[in-house]
């Protein structure tokens, strides 16, 4: 919405019955509520928004990146209404949504993919999978993402009970009870490679994001350029091309990214796909201070049918940027705990940047995804980058809600986040010292193993399957402050 009020373009809010107070709602020039607070019955509901399209008149739907973002119905849907949608075509969004049908399109395009087999009939058929393979192996739901519907499996004996844990897991998120298993690579950084595509045949990228710092395969903290002793030019590049080629390969148009697993070894790195996003990120905003661009502006010319604009040679990564992630939720059980922000005071000044989903007096509902801001800094470098977002975490004010807040301070004072060097995927068990109790005592193995076994539990109980989406809901507004 801002990037359309910028250039005297109108916006249209959808909302449901919990949302009508929302941000996005009293931003927006015109809103239309669509249904219930349900996802199931307002949000996931494709003839509704195509309706509210129609009514309001407007040309385009940006699909945001929660809910039908990656469904290649909804895109098909505008596509049959005349109605533009600002994404890739549905039959991309439909091959890269299917991970199996992702791996095998990435084989053909030279990509390096992680070892595996795909499309597993049963246990038997996982066992001897992996066995040929080699423990440990990871069980993911070949529909899905986000964590969901998987696994890491680090015997035979642990096998049965995995799969069928994951596969109950991938039908009640995905409908889609399918899974495939993967060499399981635990010591691995989580990088991404932004691309951007026209419908003119140029494909560009701009630079990698490390998102290592995870809870659940969830995202915590988000960084550009990737902090790795071995991120060398060179391996940029070749990051950088394996992901143009990758999109390229399938016809892709749009914002998207290719993330990859990368392996820090004494005789190298190496990386591997991992799966593509077909729309745009939640940590956008960090390639967005490096290279200076808008994506969401190349996404709107893209989707219009513009030039990209711009080359490879043109994309310049300029110092570092850092995102945190707040979510309403308990930072030492990752529970969601909504509520309602009595007060908010967010951070200003020097070259921060607030995305934020409330306000004073705004209510965070159960039935969304926890996500209420993201926080970005910049810097000349990493240093000043982290040094900018404990300023901005320290002036942050929240009351009336818990946060993870706490848990990103003790993060960016730990030893070797501060260095950098030895993040990977593993960051918070390996240290769960960070994942201090409010009465400041730390969890032992065993409550945290409770803990997250609670954790799981109530996740199921209170995500409907339509409910379930990889990066966030619809409760995600902007509503943005960006100096510099």
């Amino acid at each position: 919405m801002r990037t359309c009020r910028a250039r005297g373009i109108g916006t249209v809010a959808v909302h449901s019955e919990a949302d009508r107070t929302s941000l996005h709602v009293a931003e927006a020039d015109e809103a239309v509520e669509i249904g219930p607070a349900p996802a199931a019955e307002s949000y996931l509901v494709i003839p509704r928004l195509i309706d509210a399209a129609k009514r309001t008149r407007a040309e385009a739907i940006h699909p945001g990146y929660g809910f039908l973002s990656e469904r290649a119905e909804f895109a098909a849907a505008c596509d049959a209404a005349g109605i533009t949608f600002i994404g890739p075509s549905p039959s991309a969004i439909a091959m890269m949504g299917d991970k199996v049908r992702a791996r095998t399109a990435m084989i053909a395009a030279r990509v390096p993919v992680v070892p595996g087999r795909d499309d597993l009939s049963d246990v038997a058929d996982a066992i001897a999978a992996a066995d040929a393979i080699g423990f440990p192996v990871m069980l993911k739901a070949s529909a899905g993402g986000g964590g969901k519907g998987m696994r890491i499996v680090r015997s035979r004996e642990g096998v049965k009970l995995a799969f069928e844990a994951a596969q109950r897991e991938a039908i009640a998120a995905f409908g889609d009870g399918r899974l495939f298993l993967e060499r399981a690579i635990l010591n691995a950084r989580h990088v991404e490679v932004q691309v951007m595509a026209d419908r003119h045949g140029t494909t560009v990228h701009l630079g990698e994001r490390d998102c290592s710092v995870q809870r659940r395969h969830q995202k915590v903290i988000e960084e550009s350029p990737c902090p790795s002793s071995q991120m060398t030019p060179r391996l940029r590049d070749a990051m950088g091309e394996i992901a143009t080629r990758a999109a390229a390969a399938i016809g892709y148009v749009g914002a998207g990214t290719i993330e990859f697993l990368l392996e820090e070894t004494a005789e190298g790195p190496a990386f591997y796909f991992l799966e593509m996003n077909t729309r745009l990120q939640v940590e956008h905003a960090v390639t967005e201070c490096v290279t200076g661009r808008d994506l969401v502006w190349d996404q709107i010319r893209v989707a219009s049918g513009d030039p990209l604009g711009f080359t490879q040679a043109e994309v310049v990564l300029r110092g570092h940027s850092v995102e945190c992630r707040i979510y309403a939720e308990d930072p030492t059980t990752f529970l969601p705990r909504p509520g309602r922000v009595v007060a908010i005071r967010w951070p200003e000044g020097g070259t921060v940047r607030v995305d934020a989903a409330v306000t004073s007096g705004s209510d965070v509902s159960s039935h969304y995804d926890p996500l209420i801001a993201k926080i970005t800094t910049w810097g000349q470098d990493r240093k000043a980058a982290i040094a900018e977002m404990r300023r901005a975490l320290g002036e942050l004010v929240i009351v009336g809600l818990t946060t993870n807040v706490p848990l990103h301070r003790r993060i960016l004072e730990e030893p070797d986040f501060a260095a950098g060097t030895s993040v990977t995927t593993r960051y918070l068990d390996d240290h769960p010292e960070l994942v201090v109790r409010s009465d400041g005592t730390i969890p032992s193995k065993t409550s945290e193993a409770i803990a997250a076994a609670v954790a799981i539990a109530a996740a199921s109980s209170l995500n409907s399957p339509s409910q379930n989406v990889a990066d966030v809901g619809s409760s995600w507004r902007h509503s943005a402050r960006w100096r510099r």
